[in-house]
């Protein structure tokens, strides 16, 4: 009995990890044509039990696993996050993936492990527990972008980033080693006494940056973004639906608590990285988009400038710069899924398509859906009153009271420019010739999503502490408030 409060705030962990492990048996022993539908409906369950689980854990600073693992508000926050990204994105694809012949029961298992290793990395309090998550959640999404397998895009897609996830995954783990070899720990809290002082050593500054390069591949930050725009158009599209959110909010809780956890005192060292990656990403990601035609590549590029933008608020190196970018994270979440609900929405006679021409005349064929677009494009855009306004309001704020001006700047300006794709969408929509309307929304899931995701954007301002009151209080406890 002794053992039980030891592992209670790992629970979460543990009770996905044995469901993902039910379901394999489930999915061998159900009837194959109806093994994906009982499947899904208990990792949909299974994820929304986890999510109360998280909560029923709560805050306060909570330890389990012999110190490798950390619960607190911090954690809470982006695992509740992460559970609702995963959760939606099994919701939308229900209708693609029997439609596409996708429906096997393993694609369920695969995005439940995968969150199960986001949960790890976020909770993550030492070096190794750390590369453990983030391999289980990298290894299980090697999968999932390449599950449709008898498509040529599908497979090279998967085939990429396993490529590239393999190379990130060694600089992860040299430099773990030199931050290891040159502190003498692995253990986060250790870390942080042992870098209290001004002599930090070369090696372990060099550890830092490998470190900082790998977490940078993982967020899709430049320069190592080169895996997203192929990924994105490759995958499947919910598969892409998944990566543009979880995955991502998972690797910046993971690079948030490492760089201002253990290597907090270090921030004049490694703060200039991040100002650098931050710069570059903003500016990729606004002007790269410019060219794109197909609406998943141009995703892509969003999602890098949207990396850029959180980046601010993590250069800035302190508890307002880290509540601007919890903020906008969340409020990424909302608006990045009802984007990706559109997409899967533009089929054409039980055809996909992805062209962003598509597209034309879309607010005479279908204006709730248009006008669904035309919000979450505003707030993509940062336009207010839209909930992509407080996002970058809150990382602005927090870059310019921490004296990056020049950031601040570049980041406004990589703004406008983004806008231009963003307004050419509505432009398209609403002003060109119509083209050969959408297919009937299929699933009641995908149109819910749709919905809500649309109107919590567009009215998110009328109850902002609803985000900003847990943001503030997850930025206090990553630095002992």
């Amino acid at each position: 009995m002794t053992e039980l409060p030891v592992m209670m705030p790992a629970s979460p962990e543990i009770f996905l990890a044995c469901a993902a492990m039910a379901m394999m048996m489930v999915g061998v022993f159900v009837r194959a044509d109806g093994a994906y539908r009982v499947v899904s409906t208990l990792a949909i369950l299974s994820l929304v039990v986890a999510g109360g689980l998280v909560l029923n854990v709560g805050g306060g600073r909570q330890e389990a696993l012999f110190g490798f693992f950390l619960v607190d508000d911090f954690a809470v926050f982006m695992k509740i996050l992460i559970l609702i990204g995963s959760v939606l994105a099994l919701v939308m694809s229900e209708g693609y993936v029997q439609r596409e012949k996708m429906d096997r029961f393993e694609f369920p298992i695969l995005i439940t492990f995968a969150t199960l290793g986001m949960l790890m990395m976020v909770s993550a309090n030492d070096l190794m527990s750390l590369y453990i998550g983030l391999e289980l959640q990298s290894l299980s999404l090697y999968v999932v972008a390449s599950f449709q397998r008898d498509t040529v895009r599908s497979t090279e897609s998967g085939l990429k980033y396993f490529v590239l996830g393999a190379l990130s995954s060694g600089l992860l783990l040299y430099g773990c080693s030199l931050i290891y070899g040159f502190s003498g720990t692995t253990q986060f809290d250790a870390l942080a006494q042992a870098l209290t002082g001004d002599d930090t050593s070369k090696g372990l500054i060099v550890g830092i940056v490998f470190l900082i390069a790998a977490l940078a591949f993982k967020v899709s930050a430049v320069p190592f973004h080169m895996w997203t725009p192929d990924v994105y158009e490759g995958a499947p599209t919910p598969v892409t639906a998944f990566f543009s959110v979880a995955p991502k909010i998972a690797a910046m809780a993971l690079f948030l608590r490492t760089m201002l956890g253990p290597f907090g005192d270090l921030v004049a060292d490694w703060g200039q990285i991040i100002w650098l990656v931050s710069v570059a990403s903003m500016l990729l990601g606004a002007f790269a988009a410019i060219a794109q035609s197909n609406i998943k590549r141009l995703m892509a590029y969003s999602s890098i400038g949207h990396i850029g933008y959180a980046l601010m608020g993590l250069a800035a190196g302190n508890e307002e710069g880290l509540k601007g970018v919890l903020i906008y994270l969340a409020i990424y979440l909302i608006m990045n899924v009802g984007v990706f609900a559109c997409i899967l929405c533009m089929k054409v006679q039980n055809r996909m398509v992805e062209n962003i021409s598509d597209l034309a005349g879309l607010g005479k064929t279908n204006p709730a859906m248009a006008v669904l677009l035309m919000v979450l494009m505003f707030s993509m855009a940062g336009i207010p009153p839209m909930a992509g306004f407080f996002g970058k309001f809150f990382v602005f704020m927090a870059a310019l009271n921490a004296e990056l001006y020049a950031l601040a700047i570049i980041g406004a300006v990589s703004s406008v420019v983004s806008a231009f794709y963003y307004l050419r969408i509505i432009k398209i929509m609403y002003f060109d010739e119509p083209v050969e309307g959408f297919d009937k929304v299929e699933t009641m899931g995908l149109r819910g999503v749709m919905i809500v995701s649309g109107l919590l954007t567009a009215v998110l301002f009328i109850y902002l502490p609803g985000i900003t009151d847990p943001a503030t209080a997850a930025a206090a406890s990553l630095f002992g408030g």
